[in-house]
């Protein structure tokens, strides 16, 4: 989809699909975070082995910069494009999921334990989606 740059020069872009798709799979599953506090860009010659990865806006920052909870989610354009569209969609889910209900800026850890641990929100968050297919 885009040029690859020189190794070791990561670039993201504005990714505006992907934030349709993720407003579209919220309302599919009844996910009631501020969608305006979401923010997604899709990277090119990122150096990892994820396809998608969530970024959560901090405490710190939020009171330095007097800002609200925010997240990022970013897709790693060579490994993400590509794919169908139903893994598409379990991706962006399973970053969705890493996102606390209290919409805090914090993220839930994939060992995080108790009730409304992360693997029970995603499977909850899955199983929402294909049922509304």
């Amino acid at each position: 989809m885009f040029k690859s740059r020189p190794k070791g020069k990561i670039a993201w872009y504005e990714a505006e699909d992907i934030k349709v798709r993720i407003h579209y799979l919220m309302d599919k599953i009844n996910l009631s975070f501020d969608k305006s506090n979401i923010y997604v860009r899709r990277s090119v010659n990122a150096n990892t082995r994820a396809y998608a990865r969530i970024w959560g806006l901090g405490r710190v920052w939020q009171e330095a910069m007097n800002l609200k909870p925010s997240y990022l989610i970013e897709v790693i354009s060579e490994k993400f494009d590509n794919l169908p569209q139903n893994k598409k969609d379990e991706i962006l889910l399973h970053e969705l999921a890493h996102i606390p209900m209290n919409f805090s800026g914090s993220l839930m850890p994939h060992k995080h334990k108790g009730p409304g641990n992360f693997h029970d929100k995603l499977r909850g968050m899955i199983t929402a989606y294909k049922r509304g297919k």
